[in-house]
């Protein structure tokens, strides 16, 4: 269940009548709000406004303090879960030698699937900038052959003297997790039906 920050709770809820909610996402219908209140009230929990901009607003009954305090919990949990994406260089030349290029994919491989980035550098020197398609050709083929593992996030581009290309990892398919927090968020505004309305 997901409640946007800075939304009216309780007696903060300052209008003659809401559609109410209870703790298991039954609607029980449209009522005063003194009736709202002293529903929730008599429950032990709170009256939280979810979708103000509904006619009436839409209120739902739930322990708020506890709502909080395990939105806290599962942020702080989300943050140490995070990873810190880096980005690593790779420096090359025009006339990089077939094993050479060789050898720098396989690095930039191994950068692409721990989930970081590969920030692949091509450097020009003297009159080799004259012909700066020949490092873009060469960038274009690593591009090419690290694609089940990587997407391009910036083209090759000249910076200077030389020429820069940024490889990102492939974003994995979203997980349960993910599908299960889009749920809580849609049964906010899409409760069950009450019994009146099943009838």
């Amino acid at each position: 269940m997901v409640i946007a920050k800075g939304l009216r709770i309780n007696e903060k809820i300052r209008v003659k009548e809401v559609r109410v909610i209870n703790p298991d996402g039954v609607q029980l219908g449209i009522m005063s709000i003194q009736d709202a209140l002293q529903t929730a009230y008599s429950l032990g929990l709170d009256l939280v406004e979810v979708a103000p901009e509904a006619k009436p607003p839409v209120c739902r009954i739930i322990d708020y303090g506890k709502y909080r305090y395990e939105q806290s919990k599962r942020a702080r949990e989300a943050k140490k879960r995070q990873t810190i994406i880096q980005v690593k260089e790779i420096k090359m030349r025009p006339k990089t030698e077939e094993h050479d290029f060789n050898f720098k994919a396989r690095h930039a491989e191994r950068f692409l699937k721990a989930g970081n980035k590969a920030k692949v550098t091509m450097m020009f020197r003297g009159r080799e900038l004259v012909h700066s398609e020949l490092g873009k050709r060469l960038l274009d083929r690593l591009a090419e052959l690290l694609k089940e593992v990587a997407i391009l996030e910036q083209p090759p581009r000249l910076e200077g003297r030389n020429m820069v290309m940024v490889l990102a990892p492939k974003p994995s398919k979203p997980s349960a997790v993910s599908h299960q927090m889009s749920a809580e968020k849609a049964s906010i505004l899409s409760p069950q039906p009450s019994a009146d309305e099943k009838g």
